[in-house]
């Protein structure tokens, strides 16, 4: 988290998974504003991994940015372009009932028009 703050990162979260998922205890989602900033936000960060984990974290996405996932055993990061993000929506499909309720859309129905 600190690794991604460093680097500028916008609307950063962690999801608490332990006891919900095998597949990692925490899953952080994160975005860049370019496909420049995601590819150097996800490399600094497997090497910060690297260097005081002493892991080796693999990585996917980075030739294109768009979306990279990162896994580091314990905690899966996932780096967005905004517009990915919002597409694929990930904090909604991994929240388990945790994530705020979205707002109601009224519901706007058109009068039929007079004869």
């Amino acid at each position: 988290m600190t690794s991604l703050d460093d680097d500028q990162a916008v609307e950063t979260i962690s999801i608490p998974l332990a006891g919900k998922s095998t597949i990692a205890d925490y899953m952080v989602i994160a975005s860049g504003r370019s496909t420049r900033q995601v590819a150097s936000m996800a490399q600094k960060l497997v090497e910060k991994i690297k260097a005081e984990l002493g892991r080796i974290a693999r990585i996917e996405g980075l030739p294109t940015a768009d979306w990279v996932l990162i896994d580091a055993g314990d905690v899966i990061v996932h780096l967005f372009r905004p517009e990915v993000r919002s597409f694929y929506n990930l904090e909604r499909m991994w929240a388990f009932g945790d994530a705020p309720t979205p707002p109601a859309v009224p519901d706007v129905t058109p009068e039929a028009p007079e004869a």
